[in-house]
């Protein structure tokens, strides 16, 4: 019987040699991902997977990509599969790719069980933490056989995180209302990296609590929450004429201390090697508001 068991396995890897070398990660949801080879043809259905390939020394190799995937300049000249949230599945198939790069919390994952369906490889990624960001570079490299250069990009990364990370040790807590948009008012919860990078400033998210990524807020919310520094994104490198509205809430710890602040969001929102760019504005700020404080 061992005998007999032992020439059926021996047979089953003969008529399929190649699984021996097959390439196996789990995905951030902890779905299992096999690749024959490394990727060749890559479609991210994010701008911050595009953004992070490139980074990954893995750029050459993305042939589709969703819009407002604008950085680097190279990814603009990338052909279009639809919107993030609303993928064009047709024509991520037609481009034939053997991998696809997604996002879990904001990728519309039915649509991604679809490609599933079709035969296409998924890879699923949530950076939630900023050191995820580096994983996600050697990761990414695994994947399109560029570990070199994606494995230096990810040392780099982690060496500037630690140098803002000591150089913001020990700084007193700034109580911080991140505003993603106005109306319908939005905030960032405990599970995303950008309350993450407020705690890396030495700052403390007043809506960390909440297990949603982007949860929908209050004015009166906001107001009791009465934070010490406001920091808004709108579109772009622009101040949202909207961040002022809170000035009439005067008795605001944020207001009377003038601790209204902006941050352009594809530094601070993306989950990028430029994520550090947004977290150092973001550091300054908190220092700012930190020497608004009244003499004792």
């Amino acid at each position: 019987m061992k005998n007999h068991l032992f020439a059926l396995l021996t047979a089953a890897l003969a008529s399929n040699p190649a699984s021996a070398a097959d390439l196996v990660f789990k995905d951030d949801t902890g779905y299992e991902v096999r690749l024959k080879k490394a990727a060749t043809r890559i479609v991210t259905l994010a701008p911050h997977a595009a953004e992070s390939l490139y980074a990954a020394g893995a750029g050459s190799k993305l042939v589709g990509t969703v819009d407002y995937s604008d950085y680097p300049p190279e990814a603009k000249k990338v052909a279009r599969v639809g919107g993030y949230s609303r993928i064009d599945l047709e024509a991520v198939a037609a481009l034939k790719p053997d991998l696809v790069l997604a996002w879990q919390s904001g990728n519309n994952l039915t649509q991604v069980d679809k490609l599933r369906a079709l035969g296409l490889t998924v890879y699923v990624s949530q950076p939630n933490k900023m050191e995820n960001v580096a994983d996600q570079l050697i990761r990414m490299g695994q994947l399109a056989g560029t570990e070199t250069a994606a494995n230096a990009a990810a040392e780099q990364f982690r060496k500037r995180l630690e140098g803002l990370r000591k150089a913001n040790a020990g700084k007193p807590k700034i109580r911080v209302f991140y505003q993603i948009w106005k109306s319908p008012l939005m905030t960032v919860g405990g599970p995303q990296i950008i309350s993450d990078a407020i705690t890396l400033c030495g700052g403390e998210n007043v809506f960390g609590q909440l297990p949603q990524m982007a949860p929908t807020v209050s004015v009166e919310a906001v107001l009791a929450a009465d934070p010490e520094a406001i920091i808004a994104t709108g579109m772009g490198d622009a101040k949202p004429e909207w961040l002022h509205d809170w000035d009439k809430w005067t008795r605001m710890t944020a207001v009377k201390r003038d601790n209204l602040f902006h941050i352009n969001p594809d530094i601070m929102q993306r989950h990028t090697p430029r994520i550090l760019d947004g977290a150092e504005k973001l550091c300054a700020h908190l220092d700012v508001a930190r020497s608004h404080r009244p003499a004792k």
